[in-house]
């Protein structure tokens, strides 16, 4: 089999013109195409009155030795890689020893405990959390009512943060053995659309996350793993090994239970603050790590497709126009685009009481009326309220303590026009553009919450990508605070053996250790710590 890439095709070209493309560009005869599939398909929208579909393919011909020769010299044509997933190991059958358990179970925590339990290492999995159906009501009783769940929210419970996200399912990440590939597999088998498999920029969206959660928890079980629920783990229990180092005992829980466990995996979200600061506390090796802060901007998303499709906007292949923005401002700071989420909804995020968060959201539609992301800078621990490794958490913590007063108090948003953010004078009254934050958003200076610094840079850039994107910059847009969350600010440091750099049994993974971002990458981090767990478990069984 041979892969073939960057095959380009009008938008709107006949279903016959893809074999035809494959075979010219083969060099073979149509006869000579014994079969094809599209591994990915994505479109070129740089010029937007003939925008192409762009394909990579997996062509079967005759005389394949011959043809790969042939065109050894074109990087567009190579072996079709292996994808398939293998487990590294098997659990021991010898029974006596302590089971894994994985704390967490968003993306990172549910990839762990499946890889853990197709092994056999029948795992535990804890979340603090409610089961993803009676959270997601939790969530709603915040954007309805005003009603914060510190337990049971757009952070915490099952699926993890990225529950009410876009659903995104794509990432920059290295991935030679194709771990993605086996997250997105399982993931079209709990009953996501299949082709995730074949877009170069798949997405869920909310409402089709919750069912393909509990299908993968219904696995998970069926294999031998347990979930426990509203099950928050408060402190870690640790001793010294022959060596003199420390190890992991076991688990302090919510309520004063003890579990006993030697191999854990962290999986907890970036917002899960008392855990860190329980780490912390315990002396687990904890370093600062640089994120970003600011807004988020909405746009219709009207506006974004004529930008970007010209008069293909609305075409049923192209969907909702999406963006990615970034500029290195004049005083060191990138402001950049985040997070975007086409045809969805600026959605509240916090965890804390006396709080004000902000992310985005987007149904598998992606047809509500606006479009918004993150408009952010980054910052680095040189910026933190001191030199503490938890100090980029009092920094969120003080900046969302400011976006709940600037909101009125009662969850809903700061937010300001884009004009009035430019002018430098805080908005009294919203624009055309209609907020889509709920419980509501109320008119401010968002300038008084942030630090001069990310002010300044952010009122750079805007007319920056106004020139990109004509009317990003437009007085009616939309800025609504604060986006904080937008990873983690901390890093679990690990090992070569993905451990803790000074506790042994103790697996820091996932996007709150501050290994990844974004749904697809904390699951694939989950499926190479749940390896290295196994890893370890085998190898102390066989010293044994």
């Amino acid at each position: 089999m041979l892969r073939i890439s960057e095959l380009k095709l009008p938008l709107d070209h006949a279903p016959d013109a893809l074999p035809a493309a494959i075979a010219a560009r083969l060099g073979v005869a149509a006869g000579d195409l014994v079969g094809w599939s599209v591994w990915k398909r994505a479109h070129d929208a740089r010029r937007k009155s003939a925008i192409l579909k762009v394909y990579i393919v997996d062509a079967e011909v005759k005389g394949e030795a011959a043809v790969l020769t042939r065109l050894a010299g074109d990087p567009h044509v190579r072996p079709t890689p292996d994808t398939t997933y293998r487990p590294v190991a098997t659990a021991p059958r010898a029974g006596g020893r302590l089971r894994p358990v994985v704390i967490g179970a968003g993306p990172c925590g549910l990839f762990a405990g499946l890889i853990l339990a197709e092994m056999g290492f029948a795992p535990i999995i804890l979340d603090r959390g409610k089961v993803v159906r009676e959270r997601t009501k939790d969530t709603w009783g915040l954007w309805r009512r005003s009603a914060l769940n510190p337990e049971s929210n757009v952070q915490f419970g099952e699926g993890g943060a990225g529950t009410f996200s876009d659903g995104k399912l794509y990432s920059q990440i290295k991935d030679p053995r194709f771990l993605g590939r086996k997250v997105l597999t399982e993931f079209v088998e709990a009953g996501a659309p299949p082709e995730i498999l074949t877009e170069a920029h798949p997405h869920i969206g909310t409402f089709r996350l919750v069912t393909m959660v509990e299908r993968l928890r219904a696995k998970i079980e069926a294999l031998g793993g347990e979930y426990r629920f509203q099950t928050r783990v408060t402190d870690v229990e640790l001793d010294r090994g022959p060596d003199g180092g420390r190890r992991l005992r076991g688990l302090h829980l919510a309520g004063g239970d003890f579990l006993e466990a030697d191999q854990v995996v962290l999986a907890v979200g970036h917002s899960s603050r008392d855990t860190f600061e329980a780490l912390y506390e315990r002396g687990v090796h904890i370093e600062a790590k640089p994120f970003s802060i600011g807004f988020r901007i909405e746009h219709p998303q009207s506006w974004i497709d004529k930008a970007l499709f010209g008069p293909c906007a609305g075409h049923p292949d192209l969907g909702a126009a999406a963006y990615s923005l970034s500029h290195h401002c004049a005083n060191g700071r990138t402001a950049y685009s985040f997070c975007m989420c086409p045809g969805g909804t600026v959605v509240a995020a916090a965890s804390e009481p006396g709080r004000v968060v902000t992310n985005g959201m987007s149904q598998y539609s992606r047809n509500e009326r606006n479009a918004n992301a993150g408009f952010v800078v980054g910052i680095s621990p040189a910026d933190y309220p001191g030199d503490h490794p938890l100090a980029g958490v009092t920094l969120q913590r003080e900046l969302e303590s400011r976006a709940f007063v600037a909101g009125g108090g009662d969850y809903c948003a700061p937010g300001q026009t884009v004009g009035d953010f430019l002018a430098g004078r805080a908005s009294t009254a919203l624009g055309a553009v209609v907020p889509s934050y709920r419980p509501g958003v109320r008119p401010t200076d968002l300038a008084a919450i942030m630090p001069d610094y990310v002010v300044e840079a952010m009122r750079e850039a805007l007319p920056v990508f106004g020139r990109k994107i004509p009317r990003y910059d437009d007085a009616e847009a939309l800025l609504t605070g604060v986006e904080t969350r937008t990873s983690s600010p901390i890093r679990i440091t690990r090992g070569q053996d993905l451990q803790s750099l000074n506790v042994r049994g103790l697996f820091p993974a996932g996007e709150g250790a501050g290994y990844a971002g974004g749904i697809l990458s904390a699951a694939v981090d989950g499926i190479r710590v749940a390896e290295a767990v196994a890893r370890a478990i085998v190898g102390e069984a066989a010293a044994a």
